[in-house]
């Protein structure tokens, strides 16, 4: 199980980073969940956990501050590409992003980086389209009550 590399790709800036030192808690056809610290040390938080959603095409993630309190929940829209040889998940930020803070206020980020990757053709229209479905349904799923059916993947190994 723990074979596998997850690598996170940007558009913006453009960059490919192995995260090498994530932990993977939990993989199936679905889903995969790592526990992780921050690549670079910051102020505004520390460690968490990530849920990577295989098939609905979002990566959801608790922040903690250092002193393990929560700082949000993360929900990052993206695409995914396996590669069997290397046994290598590719995940691809398609840059719209939706953060949910402790006391229920939800924020979209990012969206004017869509217009951007449209304008500068970082990526095929198609890939924008496909976003922005995927975003609608996460509000969705947000706003019908319903966003614990995805972060109880992630907070039956907080419990633990």
């Amino acid at each position: 199980m723990n074979h596998l590399k997850i690598y996170r790709k940007r558009m913006i800036p453009d960059e490919c980073i192995l995260l090498k030192d994530d932990i993977i808690l939990e993989r199936t056809d679905d889903i995969i969940i790592t526990k992780w610290n921050t690549l670079k040390p910051r102020r505004d938080f520390h460690h968490g956990y990530s849920c990577y959603f295989l098939k609905l095409g979002y990566k959801v993630s608790k922040f903690y501050r250092e002193d393990n309190s929560l700082l949000y929940w993360y929900c990052d829209i993206v695409d995914y590409t396996y590669r069997e040889t290397g046994e290598e998940l590719l995940v691809t930020d398609l840059l719209a992003d939706v953060v949910i803070y402790p006391d229920g206020y939800i924020k979209v980020l990012d969206l004017n980086e869509l217009a951007v990757a449209i304008e500068q053709t970082l990526c095929e229209p198609h890939i924008i389209t496909q976003a922005l479905r995927k975003l609608d349904n996460l509000l969705n799923l947000i706003y019908d009550d319903k966003f614990d059916t995805l972060t109880s993947y992630i907070e039956k190994w907080v419990e633990k």
